[in-house]
C-alpha cells in the first residue's frame, strides 16, 4: 500500500506561494459556512514520526480561524482517564456542531502501538479496530465529517528526516529516544498501520495517505483535500431530507402488536404490612452499604439507570438507594430536554461525560434510552436515527462492561389507572403540584405507543452484560424492595466475578 506514495513528490516554492493565498481564502470561507452548519468536523493526523503531523496541525491553525478549532493531542491516559472506559476521553473532546477538531494521535494510537510492541496480539488488535469502526460509524451517521490523514515517509526518508531535525538547533528538541526506538520497529509499525487502514477505511470515513517527504507538497495536498471534503459535506447538508423521513414509526409486530412484555407483569404485587416493608428496607439498605464498601475498596464503579412511566416512583426509589450510600460516593443525574450545548453533539456525548470514576456510583434518572422512547414517539428523532440507536446503546454499554463497570437498568411499570390516581393526588396536594405538568397529561394519550416502544427497547437492549429489570411499581414499597434486592444481587455477583 505505502509503496505507491513513496515517490518523493515535491512542489516548488514558486508554485506553493502562488497557491497558498487562494487556498487559505477558500478554507476561511468554508469555515465561515461551517459555523452555521448542522455538523462538526474531526480531522485525525497519524503517521510515521517526522512526516509532518504537528507542523501540518500548526499550519491549519494559522491558515484558518483558530477560534473555531480545537486542537488536542492524546498521550498516555491520566489517572482520571484510566478509571473510565477507553473512549471516555475521546467522547469528551468531540467538537460541537459548526466546529473543527484537529487530533494529533487519537483512538488509533494505542491499539497500533500495543500491537507493535507486542503488548497485544492480533485478535485483540482486531477487536479494538472493530470498536473503532463502530465509534466512527456513530459519529458519521450523526453527521460528523471525519477526515483521516496518514502522513507517510519511507524508512530511508524517515531516517534522513530525523537526522536533519537533530542537526538543527531549532528543531533538535523534537527528536527523542522514542522516535529512534520507533524507527527500529519501522517494518512492524508499517504492517500494523496497513492492517488498521484496510480495516477502518470506509466509504464515509476513508483514510487519505499523504507523502510527507516535501513540506510544500504535504501542506498543499492537505489543504486541497480538506477544502474539497468541506465543500462536498456542506453541499450535502443543504440538500432537503428525503420523503421517507418518518417520525415515531412502530416496529412491525404482526398479530402480537397488542401483547407486550409489560402486559405480562403481575401488577397486584404489594407489601401488605408496613412493618414488613420497614424491616426489609433497613436490612437491604444496610446490605447495600456493605456491598458497595467492598466494591469501592476494589475500585469498582456502578451505573444505575431508571426509566419508567411518569409518576412511577423513580425519585422515591432513588432516594432509598442514596440513603444507603455515602454522599461523597454518588451523583444523581436527572435527564431532561438537552441543552443547546448538548444538542450540538451526538446524543450519547452528555452521558459519557457523567460516567463515574473508580469506586463511585452514578444514578441516571432517565437516560440515553430517551432516544428510543420519547424522541421516537414525539418525533424528535428520525426513524433511521432511533433505529440505529439500539446497536449504538448496546455498544456503549458493552464498553462499560468491558471496563468493569456494573450496570443495573430498571423499568418501573405502573398501570394507566394507577398513574391517573397518582396524577390526581399530585393535583390535589399543594407541595406536589410541581411534579405534574401538561406534558404528563399529554403523554397519557400516547400510552399504547410508548408501551410498544418499551417492549422494543427491552427486546433489543436487554443483554447478558446489561439486562433490564422490570419492576411492578403499582405498590411503591414493593418496587423499592425489588430494586434494592436486585442491586444487592448484582453487587454480590460482581464480587464473585471480580474478586
Amino acid at each position: 500500500m505505502f509503496e505507491a506514495v513513496e515517490l518523493k513528490r515535491t512542489l516548488s516554492d514558486k508554485d506553493y506561494q502562488k497557491e497558498v493565498p487562494l487556498l487559505r481564502e477558500q478554507l476561511l470561507q468554508l469555515q465561515d459556512e461551517l459555523s452555521d452548519a448542522p455538523f462538526s468536523v474531526i480531522i485525525l493526523f497519524h503517521g510515521v514520526d517526522g512526516a509532518g503531523k504537528s507542523e501540518t496541525v500548526n499550519l491549519l491553525n494559522s491558515w484558518m480561524d483558530p477560534r473555531g478549532i480545537v486542537t488536542r493531542a492524546f498521550g498516555e491516559p491520566s489517572d482520571e482517564e484510566r478509571e473510565r472506559p477507553e473512549f471516555w476521553r475521546f467522547w469528551r473532546e468531540t467538537p460541537a456542531r459548526g466546529k473543527i477538531a484537529l487530533l494529533l494521535s487519537s483512538w488509533y494510537s494505542r491499539p497500533i502501538l500495543d500491537y507493535v510492541h507486542e503488548i497485544s496480539k492480533m485478535p485483540i488488535f482486531e477487536r479494538r479496530l472493530n470498536r473503532i469502526s463502530n465509534f466512527e460509524r456513530m459519529l458519521v451517521e450523526d453527521g460528523t465529517l471525519l477526515i483521516k490523514y496518514w502522513m507517510h515517509l519511507g524508512k530511508t526518508a524517515q531516517k534522513e528526516r530525523l537526522k536533519s531535525l537533530e542537526k538543527d538547533m531549532r528543531t533538535r528538541w523534537r527528536v527523542t529516544e522514542t522516535d529512534w526506538r520507533h524507527y527500529k520497529l519501522y517494518n512492524r509499525f508499517i504492517d500494523a498501520a496497513e492492517h488498521a487502514i484496510h480495516k477502518t477505511s470506509t466509504g464515509n470515513a476513508p483514510w487519505t495517505i499523504i507523502e510527507g517527504y516535501d513540506p510544500n507538497y504535504r501542506e498543499i495536498t492537505v489543504g486541497r483535500t480538506l477544502r474539497d471534503a468541506l465543500r462536498r459535506h456542506l453541499d450535502q447538508a443543504q440538500q432537503p431530507l428525503g420523503a421517507g423521513r418518518n417520525f415515531g414509526t412502530l416496529i412491525p409486530r404482526g398479530d402480537q402488536e397488542k401483547q407486550t412484555i409489560l402486559s405480562q407483569l403481575d401488577m397486584t404485587r404489594a407489601f401488605d404490612k408496613r412493618e414488613d416493608y420497614k424491616g426489609n428496607l433497613e436490612e437491604l439498605q444496610g446490605k447495600l452499604n456493605l456491598l458497595f464498601r467492598d466494591a469501592k475498596q476494589q475500585r469498582h464503579s456502578l451505573v444505575i439507570v431508571f426509566e419508567g412511566w411518569d409518576a412511577a416512583g423513580k425519585g422515591g426509589t432513588i432516594r432509598r438507594i442514596t440513603a444507603a450510600l455515602d454522599a461523597r460516593d454518588y451523583q444523581v443525574i436527572s435527564i431532561a430536554a438537552p441543552t443547546d450545548e448538548e444538542k450540538d453533539h451526538h446524543y450519547l456525548w452528555r452521558f459519557w461525560r457523567h460516567l463515574p470514576r473508580a469506586g463511585r456510583v452514578t444514578i441516571f434518572d432517565r437516560s440515553w434510552y430517551g432516544r428510543v422512547l420519547v424522541e421516537r414517539i414525539e418525533g424528535f428523532a428520525t426513524e433511521s436515527s432511533w433505529m440505529r440507536a439500539y446497536s449504538e446503546i448496546n455498544d456503549f454499554e458493552e464498553q462499560l462492561h468491558e471496563h468493569g463497570i456494573l450496570m443495573a437498568k430498571f423499568w418501573l411499570h405502573i398501570t394507566p389507572e394507577e398513574q391517573l390516581r397518582r396524577f390526581e393526588e399530585r393535583q390535589n396536594t399543594p407541595f406536589k403540584h410541581y411534579k405534574l405538568t401538561e406534558e404528563d397529561w399529554r403523554n397519557r394519550d400516547k400510552w399504547p405507543r410508548y408501551e410498544t416502544a418499551v417492549n422494543d427497547m427491552v427486546e433489543r437492549t436487554s443483554t447478558g452484560f446489561a439486562p433490564w429489570t422490570l419492576v411492578e411499581a403499582n405498590d411503591k414499597r414493593y418496587a423499592r424492595i425489588k430494586v434494592l434486592k436486585t442491586l444487592c444481587a448484582f453487587l454480590e455477583q460482581r464480587q464473585s466475578i471480580f474478586p
